[in-house]
């Protein structure tokens, strides 16, 4: 179990940073409904009551003071929401449960951008590799995290409406 605490609101000084509350949930979900093509994967309908239980949500031995769930925000609007939750599955790994940019940003190297911030932070922070679950039939996303240079690692699993493979970059 993790007994350090990120400098998270270090990640970037190109957005700003704010973790989200219930409050937050109608732009999140506004974000989300701009990207109705990874829910079409995943299986899933978004709704403020799943985007609640995200806001909690954590792999099992893993506690609240591990998740960080937050928006990347420029000039007052969302245009990134990260859940990251620092060592998981092992101690000196962070993973990566959402990166979801901005439909309206996409195709245009932010999203690379972000991260290329978010893996030169976790590198700082000591960790030795960062990991995240892509769902299988996805080639927009597969193309996306193999550019980022996150690579399978072998394992694959079957959630309730999708399989994910496994994917991970060495820092």
């Amino acid at each position: 179990m993790s007994a350090r605490r990120l400098p998270i609101v270090q990640l970037t000084r190109r957005y700003e940073l704010r973790f989200f509350t219930e409050g937050d949930l109608p732009k999140l979900l506004d974000l989300c409904l701009g990207n109705p093509l990874y829910y079409a994967h995943l299986g899933e309908e978004v709704t403020l009551d799943s985007l609640r239980d995200e806001l909690t949500v954590l792999p099992k031995g893993k506690e609240l003071c591990d998740k960080y769930f937050f928006g990347l925000y420029n000039a007052g609007k969302l245009v990134a929401a990260i859940d990251l939750i620092d060592g998981y599955p092992e101690e000196d790994v962070a993973y990566l449960g959402w990166l979801i940019l901005a439909a309206e940003r996409q195709g245009r190297g932010e999203g690379t951008a972000i991260v290329q911030e978010l893996t030169d932070f976790l590198r700082k922070q000591g960790f030795r590799a960062v990991r995240l679950a892509c769902v299988v039939g996805n080639p927009q996303s597969a193309r996306f995290w193999e550019k980022n240079g996150l690579v399978p690692d072998g394992k694959s699993s079957e959630r309730e409406r999708c399989s994910v493979i496994e994917l991970e970059r060495v820092l």
